[in-house]
């Protein structure tokens, strides 16, 4: 008897970084602000814990106080917590989960977990893509491939960014405008060579996309 090994391929998660992220947030209300740039609910793998991260999210945005009685009231009274575990689930994530100290690293844990899933997904999407093209060339299939993987990679960016406060950003423009006006050299970026273009330009800037297109 054959068996379908794909089938049975479990994708990749980590239930424990999962329940310490959940567990150190019903310990302390402060940890709140360490990992809501870093995960988001669509990446916890398990539907309970999607749904108890959303619950959490809500009351935190509220300014609510945090809790396993205040997150299990907000669950029962939106008829969801049987579907989060139950009580007796709320109070093991906090009983088991020894301090929120290192929730960060759990939150990147869960994190790196579901970009592994969501490239399987994305190279399983462009599998079947190139197996029945339906009349699609291959610049089309690699074009919408490229898209794909793109759009993972440039959510994780954003949220290696994280959160930076006001005054750390407005320090840094300013201390840029100041050595751009401080140049003699209007040409702030990396020059092309083409004059016309490095005047428009002002050269290639880091993070631009210039797309150079002419009439056929």
């Amino acid at each position: 008897m054959l068996v379908d090994t794909d089938a049975l391929r479990i994708p990749p998660h980590s239930n424990e970084a999962e329940q310490a992220v959940l567990g150190g947030l019903l310990l302390d209300n402060a940890a709140w602000d360490h990992v809501a740039d870093r995960v988001g609910e669509e990446d916890f793998y398990r539907a309970d814990h999607r749904l108890i991260f959303r619950a959490v999210k809500l009351l935190a945005e509220k300014g609510s106080p945090l809790d396993v009685v205040t997150l299990s009231e907000w669950l029962a009274s939106h008829d969801l917590l049987d579907d989060a575990g139950g009580l007796p689930y709320l109070a093991r994530l906090a009983r088991d989960t020894p301090s929120a100290a290192n929730i960060r690293a759990y939150a990147d844990i869960v994190r790196e977990r579901s970009v592994l899933r969501q490239l399987i997904r994305v190279g399983t999407d462009i599998a079947a893509r190139a197996f029945a093209p339906e009349g699609r060339d291959s610049k089309e299939l690699l074009d919408e491939a490229e898209r794909q993987v793109f759009a993972i990679a440039e959510q994780g960016n954003r949220q290696n960014q994280g959160f930076q406060p006001i005054k750390d950003l407005l320090t840094k423009a300013i201390d840029r405008i100041d050595t751009l006006f401080e140049r003699d050299d209007p040409i702030t970026g990396v020059p092309t060579g083409w004059n016309d273009f490095d005047e428009m330009t002002a050269g290639l800037q880091a993070g631009d996309l210039i797309i150079i297109a002419g009439r056929p």
